[in-house]
């Protein structure tokens, strides 16, 4: 019931408003989930890797339900899965390890989103694009990747002006470098430092919810 289909930047996966025909496991890369305001600005309030899937929300027990998040490919994959939301809902009926893995990362899930509102409200831009870029590092396992400036901002939230400002403070101390639209990480513990708490607690909810469960036992295959 998995089919493998690639990833491009920027390629929309589910929109705000309309039930989702497919859920997503990447393999690769990464994807952001935002909210989109009345006036079209944008605000990320997680992000998405291999250690989860997008679409969960969208799936109540009588059947799909329109999303209010839009989820946007941030980097490119050669690898993810994709599943029909009626298959997906029924193997969660059908299995209990898959419906007990699923609801753990949920819940993690809801533990980032949680986590992001109060850090747009508390942390500077600069602690945030910090964070960012960390969890960027974590999921494209490459120090080096294509970003632009007004796409940073877009997710975070800020001007382009700010955004500039902030990664040119972030480049004078050496923790990442910054030309032709790709992002360079250098010094990662230092970029570590320069970020709020938001990035651990998130990483560690994240990482709890995909450990392994030994005995876990259910009624599918």
């Amino acid at each position: 019931m998995l089919e493998i289909v690639s990833l491009k930047a920027r390629q929309v996966l589910h929109s705000p408003g309309a039930p989702a025909k497919y859920v997503y496991f990447p393999r690769g890369g990464f994807l952001s989930s935002t909210i989109v305001m009345e006036n079209g600005a944008m605000v990320e309030v997680a992000t998405i890797g291999r250690e989860g899937m997008s679409g969960l929300s969208t799936q109540g027990p009588a059947g799909a339900v329109p999303s209010n998040t839009l989820v946007v490919v941030q980097g490119d994959s050669d690898c993810c899965y994709q599943m029909e939301a009626e298959h997906f809902r029924r193997e969660m009926d059908e299995c209990d390890a898959f419906m007990e893995q699923v609801t753990r990362y949920g819940e993690a899930f809801l533990g980032v989103v949680m986590q992001s509102t109060g850090c747009n409200a508390a942390h500077g831009v600069e602690q945030r694009l910090a964070k960012w870029l960390l969890m960027a590092d974590d999921r494209m396992e490459a120090t080096e990747f294509p970003l632009t400036q007004e796409f940073v901002a877009m997710m975070l939230g800020a001007t382009r002006q700010t955004v500039t400002v902030v990664a040119g403070e972030l480049q004078k101390a050496g923790f990442i470098t910054y030309q032709r639209g790709k992002i360079r990480i250098v010094d990662r513990k230092g970029l570590e430092a320069a970020s709020c708490e938001c990035y651990k607690v998130s990483a560690n909810l994240l990482r709890a919810a995909v450990a392994r469960r030994p005995g876990s036992k259910g009624r599918g295959k």
